[in-house]
């Protein structure tokens, strides 16, 4: 079976749930790609917030937003995403449609700055306080670099964890045959009665 492009696949699965006005989270806005995706799916009313810990990345990313005329629909902050709720606006907490985490380290960037487990399942934890009743957690984790395979292990192990009734849990995988190949863990709350 060929590889699959995770990323592709997220952008196609978000293009048909994202609109106008929604609120969303970059929880790793690296380059900037994703948060430009977002932005594109949710301008003129809504709004992306982009997290990273690394000015870098921050710079990377406002200069993309700024070239593609989007810069009025993201607020980008430099801070770890495992502290994103006390960057939130109340009045979103629980309207959040997406949360996006892609794990690792910044292409082009510093390999060893990397995202770690610890900080991680914070955010996601975070994440599940802030998505709506039918909103959507997309981790891409990548198992091939240094430290990738714990961080993988322990956002594999959180996923199992969280309860049936209240999420849908898919683990898709880039190419089943290669252990180092990135897998996508995306979880849809489901509404609750």
């Amino acid at each position: 079976m060929p590889r699959i492009s995770l990323v592709n696949l997220i952008h196609n699965r978000l293009s048909a749930l994202l609109h106008n006005g929604d609120t969303v989270i970059d929880a790793t806005a690296g380059n900037g790609n994703d948060t430009c995706f977002l932005a594109e799916k949710i301008a003129p009313d809504g709004l992306v917030y982009g997290f990273d810990i690394q000015a870098q990345a921050l710079d990377k990313t406002r200069i993309a937003l700024d070239h593609r005329l989007l810069a009025t629909h993201a607020v980008l902050i430099n801070a770890s995403h495992a502290h994103m709720k006390q960057w939130i606006h109340s009045s979103y907490v629980g309207q959040i449609k997406a949360v996006l985490f892609n794990l690792g380290y910044l292409p082009g960037g510093d390999k060893t700055v990397i995202t770690k487990g610890e900080s991680t399942l914070a955010a996601l934890a975070v994440s599940l306080e802030l998505i709506s009743a039918d909103g959507i957690i997309s981790i891409l984790a990548y198992p091939g670099h240094a430290g990738g395979r714990q961080e993988t292990d322990r956002v594999r192990e959180w996923c199992l964890n969280l309860d049936s009734t209240d999420y849908s849990i898919e683990t898709i995988y880039s190419d089943e045959q290669n252990p180092q190949a990135p897998i996508l863990f995306w979880i849809t709350a489901r509404p609750q009665d």
